[in-house]
């Protein structure tokens, strides 16, 4: 690879002559491959050797890359692929939810400002149910609206009914004042972390990238900040190395918005290996870690609002129809593990868990909103439909479907939306799993099965016979 002058002054600049060394030469190596399981679906397997990442308990370094996309597992939501180093800002976010005990005396709201394409958000869902148990609110947003929607197709997959993918920009956001505890916001950078995977992320890079990527990640931040909370935390990270959009931004945010660092020097959340230190955070860089890179810093927010005592309390003002007794209510209300509220919106029957129902509503009055608890189906007559998205939730009762286990083969041709007759129990609708874990529904017609696998999600590659 051949670098810039100006990027190797930055790199050296940012974290000196030897470091910089360490990581040109490991800028010529193949990226590394890593994989976070989800708590919620075990059952994933690799047949390749494996390591563990030292900041993420669920998080695998494995020695070879293997075919994703003919694994079933993968559809299933029983992992995530993402970069080891990607991983480091959930570490932190772990960090504060374990520090900061305030913020877990009420529902907490997290906003994952930046989100497509779900990487940091199913990291944070996982750390969230495991800490805060069903007393969450996560709102994963994407601007983009085709990111957004990859986006919710990977939150549908985690399976995680406190999750709710939304696509506004951050001005907007911004309006909802103090709405939220915590804010995560991976900004637009100038990608120097995919220089390993992706060679014109370097023909690309310049000094005057990096000014233009600095002024837009201080204008993002400046949208959003009052949809923070006073005493709130921001979580701020790029995959990139320069200390123009790293270290230097968030001494910014700090002497222009009104902030302190909290993760910075001696508030470190552990030592790990090759981790840097920096003035505000923390830097991940290739060579000195097996991942891509990543820069993460926290900061709090000036003032005190333990209560959320400045936050709007707006409603919904759209049609829901909640309407007691209604055949959506009534088919569905006994399908889930815990209490939901259901509503009915467009057609769409969707199902919050109750404890977080206020919220969400409260939220999806400002902004634009993708998808919210679980979609569980659709009424054509009298008939319920379900969606992908009730097969795929960790909400889901055991026993309100019938279920049939498919092998691999069988499996990868129902997620190529090939006909497949497998043995079921009764006719109707059927959850067909894979080692445990709901991958969709058939309608078992009597003489033949209709797959019922979203055409939008099929694998287009050809399978390989077995």
């Amino acid at each position: 690879m051949t670098f810039d002058r100006e990027f190797r002054k930055y790199l050296e600049e940012a974290i000196g002559t030897e470091n910089a060394r360490i990581a040109f030469s490991a800028f010529e190596q193949t990226p590394a491959v890593s994989v976070r399981l989800n708590p919620s679906k075990p059952g994933a397997e690799f047949g390749c050797g494996q390591d563990r990442i030292p900041w993420c308990g669920y998080g695998l370094m494995l020695d070879t890359r293997p075919q994703f996309t003919l694994d079933p597992c993968l559809h299933a939501g029983a992992y995530y692929v993402q970069d080891s180093s990607s991983m480091f800002t959930g570490h932190v976010f772990r960090h504060i939810l374990r520090s900061h005990t305030g913020i877990r005396e009420k529902n907490i709201r997290v906003l994952d400002l930046c989100a497509a394409p779900g990487g940091k958000t199913t990291d944070m869902a996982a750390s969230l149910r495991d800490i805060c148990g069903d007393r969450f609110l996560l709102v994963s947003n994407e601007v983009i609206r085709q990111r957004a929607g990859i986006l919710a197709d990977n939150v549908s997959a985690w399976g995680d009914p406190n999750v709710m993918v939304t696509s506004s920009d951050p001005e907007r956001i911004g309006r909802l004042k103090g709405m939220f505890d915590i804010i995560v916001a991976d900004v637009p950078c100038s990608g120097e972390g995919m220089f390993r995977k992706d060679p014109e992320a370097i023909r690309q890079w310049s000094p005057d990238t990096v000014s233009l990527c600095q002024a837009r990640q201080r204008r993002i931040i400046a949208d959003i900040w009052d949809a923070l909370a006073d005493g709130g935390i921001l979580i701020y990270s790029t995959c990139t190395f320069n200390r123009y959009e790293n270290d230097l931004n968030v001494g910014w945010i700090c002497s222009e918005l009104g902030a302190s660092p909290v993760s910075g020097g001696d508030a470190a959340p552990g030592d790990m290996p090759g981790v840097l230190k920096t003035e505000y955070g923390f830097l991940l860089v290739p060579g000195l870690v097996r991942g891509e890179g990543q820069y993460c810093s926290a900061v709090k927010k000036d003032g005190h609002d333990p209560e959320g005592a400045d936050r709007k309390q707006t409603r919904r003002k759209d049609t829901v129809r909640t309407g007691k007794g209604t055949s959506a209510t009534g088919v569905v209300s006994g399908m889930f593990d815990r209490e939901m509220r259901i509503s009915e919106r467009a057609g769409e029957i969707i199902a919050v868990p109750e404890t977080i129902a206020d919220d969400a509503g409260e939220i999806a009055a400002g902004i634009t909103v993708m998808s919210s608890g679980c979609a569980a189906g659709s009424m054509k007559g009298r008939d319920f439909i379900p969606s992908q998205d009730l097969a795929l939730s960790a909400a889901l009762s055991g026993d309100a479907f019938p279920e049939t286990s498919l092998d691999e083969a069988t499996a990868l041709a129902y997620l190529h939306r090939d006909q497949i007759n497998p043995a079921c129990p009764c006719r109707g609708f059927i959850r067909v799993t894979y080692k445990g874990l709901g991958l969709g529904f058939i309608k078992n017609i009597g003489n033949r099965c209709n797959n019922m696998y979203p055409m939008s999600r099929r694998i287009r590659m050809d399978i390989p016979k077995q």
